[in-house]
C-alpha cells in the first residue's frame, strides 16, 4: 500500500489494475495443466458463480454505498444521482452487448450477439470476457479517482481493496476463455493467449475512470453508481446465466454467496 501513496490516481489505477490482468493471466495459464474432465466443468460453474457475488458485493459495498453518502452531501436528493448513474452504467452496457460482436460460453456460433460479422469463435469468445472486464476496469478507476478526492467516504485501502477482489474474480474468468477453446481444439498455447488478453481491457478503462472522475468531486456519485451499474448488468446477463448452463445449480449458487461474503469482508476489513 505504501509503494501507491504519493502517485497520481491515473498510476494508482494502472497499477492496480495490472495486477488485475495478472490474476487473468494465472487463470489463464492453467490451460497448461488442466484436463477435460466433468469436475473441471462443474468447479468452472462454481467459480463463475464466485465471480458473479464478488462484483454483487463490490457494486454495492465499493461503489453504491460511498456513492449515496456523497450524493447526501451534494443534494437534499442523494437517491437521484447515483439511481441515474446505475442505470446509465446498465444502459451502457445493454448498448455496448448489442454493438461488440461476441459469443457467450457454450453457445454455438450462429448464437453470436452483436453486429453479425464473419470473425472466428474464439475472437468471440474472447470478446465476451472482454466486455465483462469494461466495467471491473472502470470501477477500480473511478475507485482510485474518488480516494484522490479527499472525501473520507472513498479511502486509498477501499480501494485497494475493490482491486484485490476484482483481481480475484478475474482468475476463473480467465479460466473461462482458456479452457473452452482448449476444448474446442486450439494449441494449448494460443488458448492461452487469448484468455490472458481478455483482460487488457481493465487497465485502459481504470486509467479513463480515474481521470474523468478528477475533473470534479461533483460527478463522483454518479460515476461510482454507473460502475456499479454496468457490473451488475454484467453479472446478472452474463455470469449468473453461465455459471448454471451446467445444470448444477448448488455449486453456482454456493460460489456467489462465498464471493459476496469475501468482497463485503475485503471492504470493510479494508475500508
Amino acid at each position: 500500500m505504501e509503494s501507491l501513496v504519493g502517485l497520481h490516481p491515473a498510476w494508482q489505477a494502472l497499477l492496480a489494475t495490472l495486477f488485475t490482468w495478472f490474476m487473468t493471466a494465472a487463470g489463464a495459464s492453467l490451460v497448461f495443466m488442466t484436463g477435460k474432465s466433468r469436475a473441471m466443468n462443474i468447479n468452472m460453474d462454481g467459480m463463475l458463480g464466485f465471480a458473479a457475488g464478488i462484483m454483487i458485493a463490490a457494486s454495492f459495498w465499493s461503489l453504491l454505498a460511498p456513492a449515496l453518502v456523497m450524493a447526501g452531501e451534494q443534494t437534499t436528493h442523494a437517491w437521484l444521482p447515483v439511481a441515474a448513474g446505475f442505470l446509465f452504467g446498465g444502459g451502457f452496457l445493454w448498448g455496448v452487448d448489442k454493438v461488440l460482436p461476441h459469443l457467450h460460453l457454450g453457445e454455438p456460433r450462429e448464437a453470436a450477439e452483436g453486429i453479425q460479422t464473419h470473425w472466428r469463435r474464439s475472437t468471440l469468445l474472447v470478446l465476451a470476457i472482454t466486455l465483462h472486464n469494461i466495467p471491473e476496469g472502470l470501477a477500480v478507476g473511478v475507485a482510485f479517482g474518488a480516494a484522490a478526492s479527499g472525501l473520507p467516504e472513498a479511502t486509498l485501502p477501499a480501494a485497494i481493496a475493490l482491486a484485490i477482489g476484482i483481481g480475484i474474480q478475474n482468475f476463473p474468468e480467465g479460466m473461462a476463455v482458456s479452457l473452452p477453446l482448449r476444448r474446442e481444439g486450439m494449441s494449448v498455447r494460443k488458448s492461452f493467449w487469448y484468455g490472458q488478453l481478455s483482460g487488457v481491457v481493465e487497465p485502459v478503462a481504470a486509467v479513463l475512470g480515474a481521470v474523468v472522475v478528477l475533473t470534479s468531486q461533483i460527478i463522483l456519485p454518479f460515476a461510482l453508481s454507473f460502475a456499479a451499474g454496468a457490473m451488475i448488468f454484467v453479472v446478472v446477463e452474463e455470469l449468473i446465466p453461465e455459471s448454471q448452463r451446467g445444470g448444477d445449480t448448488d455449486i453456482s449458487t454456493i460460489g456467489v454467496m462465498i464471493g459476496f461474503a469475501l468482497m463485503m469482508i475485503l471492504d470493510v476489513a479494508f475500508g
